[in-house]
This record gives C-alpha cells, sequence and structure tokens, in this order.
C-alpha cells in the first residue's frame, strides 16, 4: 500500500465530537490563553452582568428594596465563514500518515486497520487547522489582501482601539529594550495605569501579561542577572513559565506570523484572560464540515474544513496595553 484512497467526511455531531471539541475544549482551550466558546447559538451573544453593589441595608421596616435592576451589558460577536484546505501528493502523505502511525503503541504495521488509519488522518489535519486557529486568533486582519485575512485577531482589533485612543496605550523603542530592566519596567506601568476592576481580579488568577517573544527573552535575561542559585538554576535548564508579581507572562508566540504584517510586532497588553474571546461554530450553518479524500486525476491527497470562526474584546476598558513604535 503507497496511497490512501478512502474518503472521509464528518458532518453534524461527528464534526463536533471527533474533530473540533477535541482542540476547542478542556486542556487544549485552555493552553490557547484566552476564552473560548465553542458551538454557541447564531448569533454568538456574550453577556457581561455588573454584580449589585451595596445590597446590605439596615433592617428597620418591612418593605422591598431590591427591585434595582443589575447593569447587564451584551456583546456580539461576528462570526465568519472561512475554510481551510490542504493539499499532498499521495506519496508524500502516506508517509506522513504512516509516520503517525507507527508512533501509536501496540499497532501490527502488517495489519492497518481503517480505523487507525482515519485517526492519524484526523489527527494530521487537527493540528495543523488548530495552529492555523490559533494564529488568525492573534493576527488575523480581514483586511490584508493575503495571509490572515479570514476574520480580524486581537492584534487588528486592538490596533484600532490604540488609533481611537479608547484604551491607555504607550509606545516604546527599540532602544528601550537593550536594557533588561526595561521588562519589569514595562510589566509596572502597565500595572498602575490598569483599571481598578482589572486589579481587583488578579486574585482569581485570570489576569496576564500577553507579551510578544522579544519581551519574554528580555525578561528573562533580566531573571538570568539575578544573582541567586535559583537564577543560575533557571538559566540552565529554563523556565517552564514566567509570571510577574503573580501574574503570568504568556509568550503569545507569533513572531514568524506577524513578520509580513501591518500589526504591531513587538507588544506587551495586560489584561483578564475571560476578556479576549475566541468563538468558534461548526454547527448552525448549512455545509459546514470536514472532509478528506483522494484525487486520481492529480494523485494528491485533499483536505478541507468548513466551518465559522471570529475574535472580540469584550470590555476595552480592561486593557491595558504597550507597543514598538
Amino acid at each position: 500500500m503507497t496511497y490512501l484512497e478512502n474518503a472521509k467526511q464528518y458532518t453534524g455531531s461527528d464534526l463536533e465530537n471527533i474533530f473540533f471539541r477535541p482542540i476547542l475544549t478542556g486542556q487544549s482551550a485552555e493552553d490557547l490563553g484566552v476564552r473560548v466558546l465553542y458551538n454557541m447559538p447564531q448569533a454568538t451573544h456574550v453577556q457581561i452582568w455588573d454584580g449589585q453593589r451595596n445590597i446590605l441595608q439596615k433592617f428597620t421596616s418591612a418593605g422591598w428594596a431590591g427591585s434595582t435592576d443589575a447593569k447587564r451589558f451584551e456583546k456580539t460577536i461576528d462570526l465568519q465563514r472561512v475554510k481551510a484546505e490542504l493539499g499532498f501528493s499521495a506519496a508524500d502523505y502516506f508517509s506522513m500518515v504512516y509516520e503517525k502511525v507507527a508512533s501509536i503503541i501496540d499497532v501490527n504495521m502488517e495489519d492497518l486497520s481503517g480505523t487507525i488509519l482515519e485517526q492519524a488522518e484526523t489527527e494530521l489535519f487537527r493540528k495543523a487547522l488548530a495552529e492555523n486557529i490559533r494564529a488568525t486568533m492573534w493576527a488575523g486582519d480581514s483586511s490584508a489582501s493575503s495571509g490572515y485575512n479570514t476574520f480580524d485577531g486581537f492584534l487588528k482589533l486592538i490596533k484600532e482601539l490604540v488609533t481611537e485612543q479608547t484604551i491607555y496605550n504607550f509606545s516604546y523603542q527599540a532602544a528601550d529594550l537593550e536594557d533588561t530592566s526595561y521588562a519589569p519596567e514595562l510589566f509596572d506601568k502597565l500595572w498602575t495605569q490598569a483599571d481598578p476592576r482589572a486589579q481587583d481580579l488578579k486574585s482569581e488568577g485570570q489576569l496576564a501579561y500577553f507579551v510578544s517573544s522579544d519581551i519574554c527573552y528580555l525578561y528573562e535575561k533580566y531573571l538570568d542577572a539575578k544573582g541567586v542559585d535559583t537564577a543560575y538554576i533557571d538559566s540552565v535548564n529554563g523556565r517552564q513559565t514566567l509570571a510577574y508579581h503573580g501574574i503570568p507572562v504568556i509568550d503569545v508566540r507569533m513572531g514568524s506570523y506577524l513578520s509580513s504584517t501591518t500589526l504591531h510586532k513587538s507588544f506587551c497588553m495586560l489584561t483578564d484572560r475571560r476578556n479576549l474571546v475566541l468563538a468558534v461554530n461548526t454547527a448552525d450553518m448549512p455545509g459546514n464540515e470536514v472532509r478528506m479524500w483522494y484525487n486520481p486525476d492529480e494523485m494528491e491527497n485533499r483536505q478541507r474544513a468548513v466551518f465559522m470562526a471570529g475574535c472580540a474584546i469584550l470590555d476595552d476598558a480592561m486593557i491595558t496595553y504597550a507597543y514598538k513604535q
């Protein structure tokens, strides 16, 4: 066997349970670092409630004083219909799938069942799709003529907020990044200028600094310079996670994607993870599917996914942002 010719199609519940749910729920969703809404009813609305304050009253007389409604805000996430397509020469495709099958424990390579091959093919496409959703979530720009232009990502939305001056932001120069002590200075400035509501959420463990890789590296060099044994050990073994005053510092790993865009290449943002929302829908639009098939005319294996996706920032005031000019 040197080709994989059996067609596969996922629709309805199979599309959800076999293909998309594993990459958009549970630990996979947490790894994205933001709030993920999967298959919320179309159009996707997010309700934001401002909890009631000062509800305690003196118990002096009978009567009812609880009629004031809690403030409610609604955010609509604009989902765009998108598709992802990949094509491989049949021989190359078979080699990639065969390699994945070979890595599975207790597989008889002389008797490969259709189920095992299907799992390997699905995993191959699912991994590529998950990374492209993550990349577009940050670097998406629907106004671009090419590249990740299916829907606007967080950096495009934030750039518009900076232009409109609706969020606290400031710029820095390349020369500032030559001093490693600038990293904590950057974090401090974003924290002190943050909305008090955002600062109050620190105890919930959802605040995070989302940074470009150069800021992450600068902060690591700052930590390496500390003259203590733990700094030496970390500089040798590396650091699995970074934090500043208990707030995680998250490298968004977008350097290779941003180089050809007009978005900020170097940045640092402080916000609540739940304030950044990625929504994906595979249920509410006819024709949403994942299909894998063999084209004998071209001797090519092809993969296609059709679904809906979009991003939104729920509360602009909950963001403080800095970027390299």
